[in-house]
């Protein structure tokens, strides 16, 4: 004990010292100033890398160092959270980064296949204080012994299966299993489908394989970002110390209402509603209804110019929208191309008119003549309206809301009824992946942005050659007594001009990928995780796929837990329309957070309906038995159950239909029903949905005759040491056989 926390306090000292020595260096970098281009872009990288460092130092202060490995060779190994290396020109290793090759047995090696190990270490800390040693010798031959053997080498991944929750994911670093080191490890290149039922560890697997994917390929995915998409806010804050504690703060985590910029849908739909949006023919629908924009006078546009009428009528119109289309580009970007068309039939017109001689029909007007009827149009007012009227701008926040506000004539009568709203009610999640397709099918009319920049620049040109023209003017006043021997001095207008002035002063994004990602809806992600995979819809899937145009994803989920109306369920069904047979499947047997007495009564449910279902295997038994009582007072018996069931340490949850919320809260002490809980509180009260990915010491399942029969599974597997159900009137017909 006392050799290892020797260890330990060496590895804080250079991790403080690292630490000192990134500040000063990131606060020197920033105070550089103006520099040449070369040099910015230099800085502007040390400041990235030192930064994330900085980050990452900080990040993992706790539990840095968790184990050891003793190899037969005599070699021994630290192994941490991040790697460490010596000051000195050697760059000794001090601590192994748990994702480096040479770590890997610490995972891996068993009795039977040791790997060269003699013995493996798990080292425990409470801050920076070294507490408790677990021993597990792999060499049997070996005779030494040290007094902190753990004989059946369990001890650390119990230990950490019954400790009190804190409403915070934490990682699992420490006690990765043999099936789950060989997921986070797999190679990053197309798609990996991680299926799992509650408890097996999939998310926590999950986003230990993000760490390694950036670890391997830092160069790429720093570039590129990694994005996690996640059920739910609630499910992201509890999941969002993980990957800092693994040294990583440069990835982006989302839910789908957060993917489009400039909106955070929090609203929620009809099921049915969802399960409209949801559906893939949206992509064709919103594809028609962005076709209708583009209109044909009805009948005719009467147009006044220079005192005449030019009349535009749908065969004219329809000829210009049809060359427009040909053109196959987005209906904004395309409306350049409809102006053109729409000039050039007016300017025919008028040239017919004015230039036609009246004995033989030719036109009399000469190129410069055209051009300037043109640009007469150009700058009638008149024009422009009747190009607005045929081929309006069109943002994707509009084209959604009056499809939604309108839908007839799109969907069928009860699909509109479904879907139909005020233009001015919220987003919800299933709005963003329409949205979305909306924004790919209009595109950006870029031209003033482009103007705007153009303005800006010759703004800052023009400025620039002031200050150089001040210069000037000082030097001249400066030397105009000196000899010309003196005035050869070189002044700033002698060595750049005002272009290359006005670029040193741009001011530089010093965010990081993740940052620059989530303000770019057309951002390339590196590497897209996706949890609770199952729930999202075929539109939500086109929007994600969009995000990675190179098929590199982890998804993890598990089909007998999709509760979402939209949900596609099926790994066939999701996959097949964009990498057809190219995805590879595996799937995590073992249950380590629901006791072998909950799991019983949570599968009694599912083969109700599918007698051949087989729930992931338990490790553990607490020896302790679900209950269930019938109540006639409600928020009375949850009171009671509250109490009786809420841990000294830890969490409990009260999972209860969301239409109940506001009267059991008022008879929980320190409760909201928040759509947004707080999962750090002692108690907690969630809908079936919001506890998905979730983890409990204690939960009580309140009404579980509301629920189908998804969201009754996923809320019975929840707890990781008590289980108790509340009901009024009678249990379904499953849930009653199992507490027999």
């Amino acid at each position: 004990m006392r050799q290892e926390q020797q260890f330990i306090d060496g590895v804080y000292a250079r991790v403080d010292a690292l630490r000192g020595d990134t500040e000063v260096s990131v606060t020197d970098a920033l105070a550089q100033g103006n520099t040449p281009m070369q040099a910015r872009l230099e800085r502007d990288i040390l400041v990235a890398e030192r930064s994330g460092l900085l980050a990452a130092l900080n990040a993992v202060d706790g539990s840095l160092c968790f184990g050891r490995i003793d190899l037969t060779s005599g070699v021994s190994h630290h192994i941490g959270r991040i790697g460490l290396r010596t000051e000195d020109a050697e760059r000794r290793p001090i601590l192994i980064d748990w994702r480096a090759d040479v770590a890997r047995p610490f995972y891996l090696a068993t009795g039977h296949t040791p790997m060269d190990l003699r013995r493996r270490r798990h080292i425990t800390t409470e801050g920076r204080r070294v507490t408790a040693l677990h021993d597990e010798i792999l060499d049997l031959g070996d005779a030494t012994r040290t007094g902190h053997e753990d004989p059946t080498g369990d001890a650390v991944l119990l230990a950490a299966l019954n400790s009190a929750r804190t409403g915070r994911m934490g990682d699992i670093v420490q006690t990765i299993q043999a099936e789950q080191d060989e997921i986070i490890r797999a190679p990053h290149r197309g798609v990996l489908v991680v299926e799992g039922g509650p408890g097996t560890g999939k998310t926590a697997v999950a986003l230990h394989r993000a760490a390694y994917l950036l670890y391997e390929h830092r160069e790429l995915l720093a570039k590129r970002a990694v994005l996690i998409v996640g059920p739910n806010p609630a499910f992201l804050g509890y999941i969002g110390e993980v990957l800092p504690s693994l040294g990583e703060t440069g990835v982006l985590l989302a839910t789908i209402g957060e993917l489009f910029p400039g909106v955070r849908a929090r609203a929620t739909d009809s099921p049915e509603a969802a399960a409209v949006k949801g559906r893939a023919d949206m992509a064709d629908v919103l594809a028609a209804v962005v076709r209708d924009r583009q209109a044909l006078p009805d009948p005719v546009i009467a147009i006044e110019h220079d005192r005449e009428i030019l009349m535009l009528d749908d065969d004219l119109v329809n000829m210009a929208r049809e060359r427009t289309r040909d053109a196959g580009l987005q209906h904004n970007a395309a409306r350049e191309h409809f102006e053109g068309h729409i000039l050039n039939t007016l300017t025919d017109m008028v040239a017919e008119r004015i230039g036609t001689d009246p004995y033989d029909g030719s036109n009399l007007l000469d190129p410069s003549d055209i051009t300037q009827i043109r640009d007469e149009l150009a700058e009638n007012p008149e024009v422009w309206s009747a190009i607005d009227r045929l081929w309006p701008r069109v943002t994707p926040r509009r084209l959604v809301a009056d499809f939604l506000a309108e839908p007839d004539g799109y969907l069928s009568a009860e699909d509109a009824a479904a879907v139909r709203r005020p233009v001015t009610r919220a987003w919800t999640v299933a709005d963003v992946p329409l949205l979305d397709e909306a924004a790919e099918l209009l595109g950006e009319d870029d031209r003033v942005a482009r103007a705007r920049a153009e303005r800006e620049r010759e703004t800052q040109v023009a400025y620039a050659q002031g200050v150089l023209d001040v210069s000037y003017a000082s030097r001249t006043y400066e030397f105009e007594d000196k000899d010309e021997e003196d005035s050869e001095i070189l002044s700033a207008h002698d060595i750049i001009d005002a272009e290359r002035f006005a670029e040193r002063h741009e001011e530089d994004d010093h965010r990081s990928a993740a940052e620059r990602a989530a303000a770019d809806r057309t951002w390339a992600f590196g590497h897209i995780i996706v949890d609770e995979a199952q729930e999202l819809s075929p539109m939500a899937w086109r929007l994600l796929m969009r995000r990675s145009p190179t098929r590199s994803m982890t998804l993890v989920g598990d089909p007998a837990q999709t509760a979402e109306a939209a949900g596609v369920g099926s790994w066939a069904d999701i996959l097949e329309p964009y990498v057809e047979d190219r995805w590879e499947h595996t799937r995590l047997g073992v249950n380590y957070r629901t006791p072998a007495e909950i799991m019983e009564v949570a599968a009694a449910v599912v083969r109700a309906q599918h007698p051949g279902f087989e729930p992931p295997s338990s490790v553990r038994s607490t020896g302790v038995r679900p209950w269930a009582r019938a109540t006639d007072d409600l928020p009375s018996a949850v009171a009671q159950a509250a109490l009786e069931l809420t841990p000294a340490e830890g969490r409990l949850a009260v999972i209860a239909p969301r239409d109940l919320h506001r009267r059991l809260a008022a008879r929980l002490d320190g409760v909201t029903a928040d759509t947004e809980p707080d999962l750090t509180r002692t108690v907690v009260l969630l809908d079936p949905r919001q506890s998905k990915g979730l983890e409990f010491d204690s939960v009580l399942v309140v009404e579980p005759g509301r629920y189908g029969t998804s969201d009754l599974y996923v809320a019975l597997t929840r707890a990781t040491q008590r289980l108790g159900v509340l009901y009024t009137g009678e249990l379904p017909r499953a849930l009653a056989g199992a507490f027999q």
